[in-house]
């Protein structure tokens, strides 16, 4: 008979790291290169349409023409089409009450948001939980249009620039990410400037927003381009075309292929393409969003992430 010798068990080494799941692991060379063509092809499918706006609303007439309507590759530069839009017509009054409104809101939304969500971040706040169920209520249910309608035309704000705002100024969904950010900040830290003395507006005012400016950051963001885009409300309570946004304007001349007041004669006298016009307004309409997401980028991860987690 043969003895049969048991190999030794080898003991666990506690001090060495857990073993990482599959998609932690250092990707392959194949790997690499599968995300990089992956992500070359995702900029070029964001980056060639804008491209393709921009050249054809810097292009002469001459080029449109040839190329039978959008340019991909410019033949000569000219901004006439930028020059004749902000020449003081209906476009450049647009534009200016766009820019208004995206101001004079996004300060009056954030406002009410960070009020509301430090007042419902302090547990001991009265009646808090009721405010928060309601306030979550209104983001499942919802009154409707015509409701909506007749409330804003009750209160006398139709054919005022009031009802581009009001209407929409808070999202609950901005109120409970900027809670739960609130409710991450050390309470002993609060409590400290309690005992020197301070009170709720100066705790708020000098410790919760310093602490607080990346989600503050992400939250401004997020109301500015939702107001710099808006154009349901306008269109449903606004009956004088002078008082129309910038993005009201754009539909006119995109969809409803409308010149704009003052440029009308210059695209019957062949002075200015139709198109070039079209592609210009867009990109007036794109170039506050695209300058200011840059400077706002690195603060979208830590303020959504660090709101969403918390709450």
């Amino acid at each position: 008979m043969t003895a049969v010798i048991d190999k030794p068990v080898p003991t666990p080494n506690r001090w060495a790291p857990p073993p990482r799941p599959a998609w932690e692991e250092e990707p392959s060379r194949a790997g690499l290169a599968g995300k990089g063509i992956a992500l070359a092809f995702a900029c070029l499918a964001i980056l060639f349409p804008l491209w393709i706006v921009v050249v054809t609303s810097l292009s002469p007439r001459k080029t449109i023409d040839e190329a039978g309507g959008l340019v991909m590759v410019p033949k000569g530069i000219t901004f006439i089409a930028y020059r004749e839009l902000l020449s003081g017509g209906q476009v450049t009054r647009a534009a200016l009450i766009s820019v208004l409104i995206t101001l004079v809101g996004t300060l009056f939304s954030m406002g009410v948001s960070v009020l509301c969500a430090y007042g419902l971040s302090r547990t001991g706040s009265l009646g808090h939980r009721w405010i928060l169920m309601v306030l979550l209520a209104t983001m499942f249910f919802s009154a409707g249009l015509i409701p909506t309608y007749l409330l804003v035309q009750s209160l006398g704000l139709t054919d005022s620039y009031l009802a581009l705002i009001l209407p929409s100024a808070i999202s609950v969904f901005n109120i409970l990410v900027l809670r739960g950010f609130f409710m991450g900040i050390s309470q002993e830290l609060i409590d400290s400037a309690r005992i020197d003395g301070a009170g709720d507006f100066r705790i708020l005012w000098q410790i919760v927003m310093p602490l607080s400016r990346a989600v503050l950051a992400v939250i401004t963001l997020f109301y500015a381009v939702g107001y710099w885009s808006a154009w349901f409300n306008a269109s449903l309570y606004l009956n004088d075309q002078d008082m129309m946004p910038l993005q009201n304007v754009m539909i006119q001349l995109v969809q409803k292929q409308e010149a704009p007041v003052g440029l009308g004669q210059a695209i019957k006298t062949g002075q200015l393409s139709g198109l070039a016009v079209q592609m210009a307004v867009m990109v007036m309409a794109l170039l506050p969003v695209a300058v200011l997401s840059p400077f706002v980028q690195k603060h979208f991860k830590k303020g959504m992430l660090t709101g969403a987690v918390k709450g």
